[in-house]
């Protein structure tokens, strides 16, 4: 199947290709925790997630649609974006401030300068894979660009402590998986950057770093859990349940009571 923007969410491209947001539907991050079937669900078609229903994605999208020139047609296709009197929602205006403030950065717009949605696939661990790159400066580096609450939140877990935004919402591993697809292209082990700008009152900015040795831990995990999700993608494999997830929720069956003491699980 050769990938094209207009393909490249597609149905028929998610059932060939591995990615990594699908990669995390499975898998799941710290900030979001995986579920099988519900990731088996949407990718099946079964289940479809509106896009509408959650302005913090369509905030980043908004953003993510005007760096990559497509920010009319992305007006055109989200009319849940205006006001009756044709205006943009306080949410956009403010998606308008936060690329504002990137535009006049020239350290974060020269990051922000490469190529543009560059689609790359590749043969790795057994899957294919299939990456698109917001800013790809060939042979120097790559570079994603990401909206956030805020760059210097801390995120707290018990087995863990406390967590930057990256290592919250599985950046690392979106960085090591798109490293290694475009040294699998090119030959060339280029650094993996985030473009940063948060949705503050004050937008904050800034241009990430993402050290080698976070990305060659990320990697391995990458590489134990691809066997898992072939397999369940194949249907060798019955999915599991996170009975956390919207999915589990709209799906749930009930089958007896519960005690008051399972109501939040093991601590």
């Amino acid at each position: 199947m050769l990938l094209t923007s207009e393909n490249y969410y597609s149905r028929e491209a998610n059932e060939e290709y591995l990615s990594v947001s699908q990669y995390k539907d499975f898998m799941g991050t710290y900030g979001k925790p995986g579920c099988e079937e519900y990731a088996l669900a949407k990718l099946n078609g079964t289940w479809v997630e509106a896009m509408e229903d959650s302005t913090a994605l369509m905030v980043g999208s908004y953003v993510d649609a005007h760096f990559e020139g497509t920010l009319d047609l992305f007006k055109a296709q989200h009319p849940c974006m205006f006001k009756k009197d044709g205006n943009l929602k306080a949410e956009y205006v403010k998606a308008n401030e936060m690329i504002n403030r990137c535009e006049r950065d020239a350290l974060f717009m020269q990051y922000m300068s490469g190529k543009k949605q560059v689609i790359m696939t590749a043969d790795m661990f057994g899957a294919k894979w299939k990456i698109k790159i917001d800013s790809y400066h060939p042979g120097k580096c790559i570079v994603d660009l990401k909206t956030c609450q805020s760059i210097t939140k801390e995120f707290y877990h018990p087995d863990t402590g406390h967590l930057n935004f990256l290592a919250e919402w599985g950046y690392y591993i979106q960085g090591a998986v798109y490293q290694k697809v475009v040294e699998i292209n090119t030959g060339k082990k280029l650094p993996f950057f985030i473009a940063a700008v948060s949705k503050e009152k004050e937008a904050d900015i800034q241009v990430i770093a993402v050290e080698q040795s976070l990305l060659d831990e990320a990697l391995t995990e990458v590489e134990h859990n691809v066997s898992t999700i072939l397999m369940l993608k194949s249907g060798a494999v019955e999915p599991m349940r996170c009975e956390h997830c919207d999915y589990c929720k709209h799906t749930k069956v009930l089958d007896r009571p519960i005690w008051s003491s399972e109501l939040i699980g093991e601590v």
